[in-house]
């Protein structure tokens, strides 16, 4: 006679498994558009006015984002805070 605890597994790891997958896939599609971010700066800066496709005013953006931050004061410096916890690796 077979008992039920010697079927079912006592810990699941396909499950474990899976999330590091997704946490891994999700980690290098954000490590892939942080180096894209810095190319578009990167090339923003180095051909600034010439209209290049697909790069638009990057380093524009930048600015004024820091802008509105500084702006927030107290506010600003909580979302800074957030926004580089995000992105700690």
């Amino acid at each position: 006679m077979l008992l039920a605890q010697n079927i079912v597994p006592k810990t699941i790891t396909g499950g474990n498994v899976m999330i590091k997958n997704v946490n891994d896939a999700i980690r290098g599609l954000t490590s892939l558009g942080l180096s894209l971010l810095a190319l578009g700066i990167v090339v923003g800066l180095l051909a600034s006015g010439s209209g290049i496709p697909f790069v638009g005013n990057i380093p524009g953006n930048i600015i004024s984002l820091v802008g509105q931050l500084g702006n927030a004061g107290i506010v600003g410096l909580v979302a800074v805070g957030v926004i580089l916890w995000l992105f700690r690796d």
